[in-house]
């Protein structure tokens, strides 16, 4: 093999060494040395021999790269490997003893010998010289002992297990952490293996392994240098099986074992340590078995004793071992812990004269796998099912529970596939909004811990090769990688592949090339042929018995002609590359074949199990499926089974249309299981007026009717024999309607557009009532001073000061309301100090507190700390849109202990929560519950955080986005007017058109499922289409008035200024022509979190001219409001006791704002600053985000600190001009306004700055001009680390 790199070796390399042991193998059995440590103790060494100053064979420098060792802090004593050159002539001793016994070969004394395990003594500098000099050491005793027998010995050089194990996670409470990399154990291995070589071994022997994914890492690296330095030594690799389970540590069998590590085609393989001759024989029979290579063995002597001892004499170890060397167990034997040069002598003699009787096996070249327990695949092996659930693209239920970091449960997913049938494991995480890479990593991680999970192999899927590389990096066993393919040319082909034989794995070839996507038969076996070719021949060199071609499973049914013979033509392929590809594999992914009836399980499931029942007969040996969900071939419906059949071998030109018949058949059958029938409640809605007087005001109260609810009110007012006071309406068939709402909207039925309008009658209802409970109230007190009414629990609601926000509290409020609880809402902008007086003064039993802008999150936890130190012990329940049940899991709950801290997420949540935080029975456990959910949330975060990537932000910056903006083929273009313009009293009619009604809906908490996500298909959900368009109609009529009565104005403003870019900062200045001393900065952030494939860093600085360009730009700023007048309104509505209709109000006026956002951005792009002047574009494109700039705000991702609307607000003069204003904490008011930056630049791009790092917060701070604690205030929901 060619060499890139060059060894510097004292001594030459035997060229001929593994041709000598194969002839010494034939004749004799070998014999390996006994332990390095037991033997060292025979020396009772004390520390001072472990930093000793060392002189060797003339050498007075030997220790020479351990001048600090006087110094180094911690002990040494018991680091062996440290002998080697402070104690040289021990060692060499030791070796020599070996030899002279009759060892044929000694290891190095060097199992300790990486930088990960010398870290432990702070040794890591020493490594090379530790390694070099042993095997140094090691080589000068076999030359010595070798010139006076004649007898070749060789010097082994010795690669231990490290300290670390990549399998298994040192946290008991994250099974998913490792505290080292594949990679890393790769670069300390080959540091290792170099200065071995170097230093004078012939051979390498990795032993001792208990995790054999170290073992990988260690045989990566053996690969890689053996490439590098043009060279090839006999590799031995020895596994520890640690107890009489027969397992390794990392829980492998010994045929697993072998599996996983073959791929490095070593020159023997074998068992040492943790048992003696006894207990270690039947693993080494099943070793002897099963692989295809020379054996060894070196056991303990015996099993430790109760003083740590090993007992079997060399007398009595001998015989032992000769009877394995008998049977025909090994080809090699040596000893390990507790045997000495006496137990090595003992069995070199026995061996003498002792004929090998070992023949190596020579099986089938079938394909084998491994994970816990080996698999064997033949031709005459059954199918194999590829359970297909643990993959983000097939599975939604499995990509939310990746989404929401709930690994355990997405780990009990795939528990589940394996219990279902799967043979393998297939593992996706393909998603855009995902990290790949991270997440297969930590998935395989956590899964690697799960032994009824990892029993079987595992597939690696990815179409994204560093995410497959990834996964193979946290897999013991042997896997297949899914997939490569030939759609990037031949050569990216064979380094995909090579390095995938690197890895040990076997792998799926996409029938895929340079042309596409192979689609009939002729293209499959076109490719598939081309691939094998490349992987069998000296290029790559894979085993055939390791390809599987996926030959591409694609949808049939589409209504294209063109498509009808897919199924046939994957199943006539199947045949011929298996006859073209001899030792090769088929598989796919059945789910594609069905795609056409999405939503049909009984369909697709039929389908699925039609087509393997052919494609197997031709071939098939695997297929990603769900393993619970195929029907046995003649346990499907005859008739549906036929029409299955017709379509996948394309024998009936209208097998299409015949399967979609029975599709409207399936789906009548699935409506109808939904509905359960459907003529009463129209007849019901008829005739409800007919009904006894307590269902009619029950149905009034749940159908939100309020036309006739005073006439039914008054009416069970008269019947003062069911009703003798006017509180038992209320307790009775009102609050009897109310449960039943509440039951409702729990449960789904019902949705928060309607349990609001039902608020709005259950209100008037008591409005009626409220004169006459006064009176009887009165008129008691009288009669009885002392009576003390009922109270029912009290919930105070604020939204923080600061915060100008209230739709969300304002619903709650309503909800909580229609469940009978007395609510005080003190409206926003509420201080800490006015919250908590007014919580006293009402006596209230809970606090809600209420916020959407980041700034109100500190003060939230404000107020937390001040409830704490006034010593108050009421629950506190947390809201808003910016709010978190993590954040108030790790900022807030830990500041106020004395009473529950709960996150609501929204409404529908409200009613559960307080009721539990008020009902004597429940409120103890659900206070232990929250508080033990909390905490393992904090452990989380912490150790989330730990787990993050960021790069520094000098890094950052040298990544940030690249223009050459000399080289634009036209200047930024310069705004029609610089300085401010106002737009006064703006039509709200001109408004209407740029409406976005998709957040509107949101409000309303109604979201349609796909495909009726969106405005306007969300009318057509089958669960809320209808609601939606009721509360729809309901808009329109409320914004008919609002625009023809003028109820609300509308105000903007618009500057530009000149600016230039300053690194990540934007200088704003006055003066267009000498652009001098700038008026303002607008400071921006960077990102800095390690992205999958990200290229470049964004701050939206990189999209302004940087100064030093010397190109002219400009950048432009704005604010708009449609929320004057909008407190007049909603006092009309509260005067009618209409929560509906204020918050309908609230909803609209939001939506205008954003419509005046968007209306002004085109005349921006259009007009005012013209830079886009041809721009043909409709609303709904403008809502899609189709054109050129951006309109980014403080608060939001791209900028995500408010504090730059105060710089805004200076540049504007929004106050006076537009007047809107600013809150202390940024808030801007009136609540319905929008406000942020133009950017006219055609790269410019919305972009999220994500969590970033204190030398970022540091560095923005000092641009600030703002002590660090305020700015780690300001940016808290986006620090990378803890405060």
């Amino acid at each position: 093999m060619a060499a890139t790199k060059s060894l510097n070796r004292w001594c030459p390399i035997q060229e001929d060494v593994e041709e000598y042991l194969h002839k010494t193998l034939a004749e004799r059995i070998m014999i390996i040395d006994g332990a390095m440590g037991t033997t060292i103790q025979q020396y009772k060494l004390g520390e001072d021999e472990f930093r000793k100053p060392a002189k060797f064979n003339g050498d007075d420098k030997w220790c020479a790269g351990f001048e600090d060792r006087a110094t180094v802090p911690k002990d040494l004593k018991g680091n062996n490997d440290l002998l080697s050159l402070t104690r040289p002539d021990i060692i060499n001793e030791i070796h020599r003893r070996y030899f002279e016994a009759g060892a044929d070969m000694v290891e190095t004394n060097t199992f300790s010998g990486t930088t990960v395990a010398q870290a432990d003594y702070s040794l890591e500098h020493l490594v090379y010289e530790i390694n070099y000099k042993s095997a140094q050491l090691a080589k000068m005793a076999a030359i010595e002992v070798e010139g006076k027998t004649g007898v070749r010995r060789f010097c082994a050089g010795a690669v231990g297990p490290t300290n670390r194990t990549l399998s298994i996670s040192p946290k008991v409470e994250n099974a998913a952490y490792r505290n080292i990399t594949f990679q890393e154990l790769v670069t300390a291995y080959g540091e290792q293996v170099l200065a071995l070589v170097e230093g004078g071994c012939d051979i390498i022997f990795v032993e001792t392994i208990f995790d054999t994914l170290n073992a990988k890492a260690a045989l990566f690296a053996i690969d890689v240098f053996f490439e590098d330095y043009g060279i090839k030594m006999p590799v031995v690799i020895s596994g520890t099986i640690v107890d009489m389970s027969g397992r390794t540590l990392s829980g492998q069998t010994t045929e697993a074992f072998w599996v996983s590590v073959r791929h490095a085609n070593p020159f023997c393989v074998g068992l040492n340590c943790a048992l003696g001759p006894d207990q270690m024989r039947p693993f080494m029979q099943r070793m002897s078995n099963c692989a295809t290579c020379y054996t060894h063995a070196y056991p303990n002597a015996g099993l430790p004793n109760a003083m740590g001892g090993y007992d079997l004499t060399p007398k009595q170890m001998a015989p032992m071992l000769h009877a394995w060397a008998k049977d025909g167990l090994v080809n090699l034997i040596g000893g390990c812990c507790g045997t000495t040069p006496d137990h090595i002598k003992a069995i070199a003699d026995i061996m003498v004269g002792l004929k090998p009787s070992r023949v190596i096996p020579d099986p089938p070249n079938v394909m084998r796998l491994s994970g816990l327990e080996d698999m064997v695949i033949t031709d005459a092996s059954v199918f194999q099912n590829i359970g297909e659930r643990c993959n983000v693209a097939g599975s939604i239920r499995f990509k939310k529970m990746v989404v929401a970091n709930d690994w355990s449960e997405a780990a009990a997913v795939a528990t589940k596939q394996v219990e279902d049938g799967a043979q393998l494991l297939d593992v996706n995480f393909d998603d855009g909004m995902l990290d790949g890479e991270d997440c297969m990593r930590k998935f395989c991680n956590l899964i690697a811990t799960e032994p009824e999970i990892v029993k079987i192999p595992v597939v690696v899927d990815s179409s994204k090769f560093h995410v497959t590389i990834a996964g193979l990096e946290c897999l013991q066993g042997k896997c297949i990688v899914n997939s490569i393919s030939l759609k990037n040319g031949e050569e990216a082909f064979i380094k995909d592949a090579k390095l995938v034989r690197r890895y040990g794995a076997a792998v799926i070839i996409m029938a895929f090339d340079e042309q596409g996507q192979a689609a009939d038969c002729e293209a499959k076996v076109r490719i598939c042929k081309r691939a094998y070719d490349l992987l069998v021949s000296d290029k790559i060199g894979f085993n055939p018995v390791d390809i599987v071609f996926d030959l591409n499973i694609l949808t049939i049914c589409t209504g294209l002609e063109e498509h009808n013979n897919y199924g046939k033509d994957f199943i006539n392929a199947t045949k011929i590359v298996k006859e073209q590809c001899p030792g090769s594999k088929i598989s796919g992914g059945l789910s594609n074949l069905s795609f056409s009836f999405r939503g049909l399980e009984v369909i697709r499931e039929a389908m699925h199990s039609v087509f393997l029942y052919h494609a197997i007969q031709a071939g098939m040996d695997m297929a990603i499926v769900n393993a619970g969900n195929l029907p046995g071939y003649d346990d499907i419906d005859p008739s549906l089974r036929e029409m299955c059949e017709a379509a996948i071998l394309n024998t009936d030109p209208n097998a299409t249309e015949k399967l979609l018949e029975r599709a409207e058949i399936e789906k009548t059958i699935i409506e109808e299981k939904k509905s359960g029938g459907g003529g009463q409640a129209a007849k019901k809605a008829a005739e409800w007026r007919s009904l006894p007087n307590k269902e009619r005001l029950m149905y009034s109260l749940i159908k939100g009717l309020d036309k006739d609810i005073e006439t039914d009110i008054e009416e069970a007012r008269q019947d003062t024999i069911a009703y003798p006071q006017p509180l038992n309406i209320i307790e009775g068939p009102l609050m009897e309607g109310m449960n039943t709402i509440g039951d409702l909207f729990g449960a789904g039925k019902m949705f928060l557009p309607q349990v609001i309008k039902s608020a709005r009658v259950m209100k008037k209802a008591v409005a009626y009532l409220t004169p006459f409970m006064e009176a009887e109230k009165a008129r008691k007190l009288l009669e009885n001073p002392d009576m003390v009414s009922k109270k029912t629990g009290c919930i105070l609601l604020a939204t923080v000061k600061g915060d100008v926000h209230d739709i969300g509290k304002n619903i709650v409020g309503v909800v909580l309301g229609c469940n009978n609880y007395e609510i005080v809402d003190m409206g926003v902008m509420c201080s800490c100090e006015s919250i908590l007086n007014k919580a006293i003064e009402v006596n209230a039993d809970v606090i809600g507190l209420s916020g959407l802008i980041t700034p109100s999150l500190d003060e939230m936890v404000t107020v937390a700390k001040e409830m704490t130190r006034r010593g108050m012990s009421l629950p506190v329940m947390i809201g808003g849109a910016t709010t978190s049940r993590m954040h108030t899991a790790v900022k807030i709950e830990p500041c106020y202990n004395a009473a529950p801290v709960v996150h609501v997420l929204d409404a529908s949540r409200a009613v559960a929560v307080v009721s539990s935080l008020l009902d004597e029975e429940l409120k103890g456990d659900f206070a232990a519950d929250t508080r033990e959910l909390y905490s393992e949330m904090r452990e989380e975060h912490y150790a989330s955080l730990e787990e993050r990537k960021f790069l520094s932000l000098a890094k950052c910056r040298d990544l940030a986005m690249k223009t050459d903006w000399k080289s634009r083929p036209s200047a930024p273009v310069k705004p029609s007017f610089l300085g401010k313009r106002c737009y006064k009293n703006v039509p709200l009619e001109d408004l209407l058109p740029y409406i976005d009604w998709n957040p509107f809906f949101a409000v309303w908490q109604l979201r349609g499922k796909y495909p009726n996500r969106g405005y306007p298909k969300i009318f057509e959900d089958a669960t809320v289409g209808g609601e939606a368009k009721k509360v729809f109609d309901e808009a329109q009529e409320i914004l008919k008035k609002i625009v023809s009565g003028r109820k609300l104005t509308a105000n903007g403003i618009v500057a530009f200024y000149p600016a230039n870019s300053v690194g990540d900062d934007i200088e704003v200045y006055e003066n267009d022509e000498t652009r001098g001393t700038p008026i303002a900065n607008l400071m921006t952030l960077r990102q800095q979190e390690l992205r999958e494939e990200q290229g470049e860093y964004l701050a939206m600085s990189d999209f302004i001219a940087p100064k030093g360009s010397g190109v002219q730009d400009y950048i432009g700023l704005f604010a708009c409001t449609a929320g004057i007048g909008m407190d007049k309104l909603l006092a009309d509505f509260e005067a009618k006791n209409d929560d509906y209709g204020k918050i309908m109000a609230q909803a609209l006026g939001d939506r205008l704002a954003e419509a005046f956002a968007e209306k002004l951005h085109r005349e921006v792009r259009t007009t005012e600053w013209g830079y886009s002047p041809n721009e043909e574009m409709t609303p709904e494109d403008m809502l899609k985000v189709s054109y050129q700039g951006i309109r980014p705000a403080p608060g939001y991702p791209s900028q995500p600190d408010h504090t730059e609307k105060a710089t805004m607000w200076k540049l504007l003069q929004a106050t006076d001009l537009a007047s809107i204003e600013l809150t202390e904490s940024l808030a801007m008011l009136p609540a319905a306004s929008v406000s942020g930056m133009y950017f006219a630049n055609p790269e410019s791009k919305y972009f999220a700055v994500g969590k970033i790092q204190k030398d970022q917060v540091v560095d923005y701070a000092a641009r600030k001009s703002m002590d660090l604690d305020t700015a780690e205030r300001w940016l808290a929901p986006i620090l990378g680390y803890d405060r």
